[in-house]
């Protein structure tokens, strides 16, 4: 019975593999007119049957306009002048008491020189102990702080990347602007890199107060969107060039809606040279010390008021009269400076935005009021360095 079952499967076995090389060869053994007619027909079949839309049709590209190919050549040349700053602290377990690092912020910069140079806002890197930029081509370089301004919302941070992956960006000017004028802002708002927003300059002459609370004068007002992240960054005029620091923006929300700030170039190109020589700006100093406003407005007084004078100063040598108490208790003010050469002085503010109009050694015009008496003196500035 075993015997006669493994010869019944072994025919069988046999069978199938013979059947199998008959369906194997049987297209050899058609001719082609055979294998054409059943081409036409399976085509014939295909036909009648439903299609099945897998999409809309394609339509042709459009040519691309003036303005967008100018658009896109500028962002292009622009963007790897663009870097992304991420801010770190140094934090401690109080328990363990190790210390290990967690991100503070991030925000944008831009490339200023072949060195290394990276300038972005002061309120980007002010939390920090270490920072991070990453370069447009997601190269990772440690940054050291070369100096800060927070009277102008200014810092500059350097890397040691090679001269070909610093593509330092072009300057322009800010003073010459006019509203109405296109602007392009190029940051990494919410992390997202590389995001170009577009706009116009809404206005200018716009003040806004520092991270020092000394207020930033001739700001430039745009609607060019800037949301969290994009500080730092940099706007640019239809050329290309920098004409200024995106800093702020007005909304309730904490995103944009429609108004920002930008520090203009003017303000930077003035300050960060200091920055880089010195760590901080050299500031032109009258060698006085003011009276406090809340006084100032008490008692009616437009000006500034000289409290003190320093010894040796520019400011003693020119003769200025500071604010003296007698035996009685009565106050005798000081001179109340009125204007510093065309710049008109209603407060102590005015007084400190003139002085930036000047540079250390400079002899300056003061039209201050004494005793009820205008006069006009001649001061030498000193250097706050």
């Amino acid at each position: 019975m075993q015997k006669s079952s493994f010869i019944l499967l072994s025919g069988l076995f046999f069978l199938g593999a013979y059947s199998c090389n008959l369906l194997v060869t049987e297209p050899e053994k058609t001719n082609d007119m055979e294998q054409i007619q059943n081409v036409e027909a399976t085509s014939a079949i295909l036909e009648e049957s439903p299609t099945i839309d897998r999409g809309r049709e394609i339509s042709p590209a459009l040519i691309v306009t003036t303005q967008e190919k100018a658009t896109i050549e500028l962002f292009e040349n622009s963007a790897p002048s663009v870097v992304f700053i991420t801010t770190k602290g140094i934090q401690e377990d109080r328990w363990s008491r190790q210390r290990y690092e967690v991100s503070t912020g991030s925000g944008s910069g831009f490339i200023w020189d072949d060195q290394g140079h990276i300038v972005t806002n002061f309120h980007v890197i002010k939390d920090g102990q270490k920072w991070e930029i990453t370069l447009s081509d997601q190269t990772i370089w440690d940054a050291e702080l070369i100096g800060v301004e927070p009277r102008k919302d200014l810092a500059v941070l350097k890397i040691n990347a090679p001269k070909d992956k610093l593509k330092p960006i072009p300057v322009g000017t800010s003073h010459d602007l006019r509203v109405g004028q296109s602007v392009y802002a190029i940051g990494n708002p919410f992390g997202l890199d590389q995001s170009l927003t577009t706009g116009i300059v809404s206005a200018l002459g716009r003040e806004i107060e520092s991270v020092a609370r000394i207020p930033i004068r001739d700001v430039i007002q745009t609607d060019a969107a800037i949301n969290p992240g994009n500080s730092g960054g940099p706007l640019l005029d239809s050329s290309g060039r920098l004409i200024g620091v995106n800093t702020a923006i007005y909304s309730p929300s904490g995103a944009s809606a429609g108004i920002g700030f930008s520090v203009p170039v003017d303000i930077v190109n003035w300050a960060i040279p200091d920055l880089i020589t010195y760590g901080e700006v050299q500031r032109p100093v009258l060698g006085i010390e003011l009276v406090s406003e809340q006084y100032t407005q008490r008692w009616g007084l437009e000006g500034a008021v000289v409290l003190d004078v320093v010894p040796g100063s520019g400011a003693e040598k020119a003769g200025l009269r500071p604010t003296k108490q007698n035996r009685r208790g009565n106050v005798r003010l000081g001179d109340v400076i009125k204007r510093i050469g065309d710049f008109p002085i209603k407060n102590n503010y005015d007084l400190m935005l003139a002085l930036e109009k000047h540079q250390p050694g400079q002899t300056i015009k003061i039209d201050l009021v004494r005793d009820e008496e205008e006069m006009e003196v001649d001061v030498v500035l000193g250097s706050s360095l």
